[in-house]
């Protein structure tokens, strides 16, 4: 069974720090208001389900035909979640013009998630490296891709919500808020081979 701290801490701080669908939903929501930018976070909900069933699939293909490939993929899921934090430390506040397209339409926030490669690569790391080494159930895998899904949905009606108050705060604030989530992404990364 996976430690479920660092679980759930690893899927808030991916899905809440600022990565291409909490960065266009805030500048949705600051250009066209929240209801008509909130048929765009439906389209990420549903891209990013779709996503996170395609690792569940991949995953397990992987681990029934390969199953020595466990620590390879526990490796990997390390390296890119340390590179997550370093791109967490290192990134710089968005400007607030820095967006300007309008992209509110449910498909451009459900094909925004088969480009999006904070997505993909989140949803290989989080499967393979904690959920489909302790459980292999369709039931147990679709209920876990449901809950991180929801997730990540209220983490972009929060950047949709919050838009402007979180630009200025991550402006201001943006070393030590970056800080502390590398440092909580190195801990998750180190704990996966404890």
């Amino acid at each position: 069974m996976p430690n479920p701290v660092v679980f759930i801490s690893y899927v808030i701080m991916t899905t809440f720090t600022p990565g291409p669908n909490n960065i266009m939903c805030m500048s949705n929501a600051s250009q066209h208001g929240i209801k008509k930018s909130i048929v765009f976070n439906f389209g990420i909900l549903a891209g990013f389900f779709l996503i996170l069933i395609l690792c569940n699939l991949f995953s397990v293909s992987l681990y029934n035909v390969i199953p020595s490939i466990k620590p390879y993929m526990t490796a990997i899921g390390a390296i890119y979640i340390l590179w997550l934090a370093w791109k967490t430390f290192r990134h710089k506040p968005v400007s607030e013009d820095s967006e300007k397209k309008s992209t509110v339409s449910f498909i451009s926030g459900f094909l925004l998630q088969f480009v999006n490669p904070k997505v993909l690569l989140f949803g290989i790391t989080v499967v393979s490296s904690f959920i489909v080494p302790y459980y292999k159930s369709g039931v147990v895998l679709t209920g876990f891709a449901v809950l991180i899904a929801f997730t990540g949905f209220t983490s972009t009606c929060c950047w949709s919500l919050f838009g402007s108050v979180f630009q200025k705060c991550f402006s201001k604030y943006h070393r030590i808020i970056n800080s502390v989530m590398a440092l909580l992404l190195v801990y998750c990364a180190v704990s996966l081979f404890i």
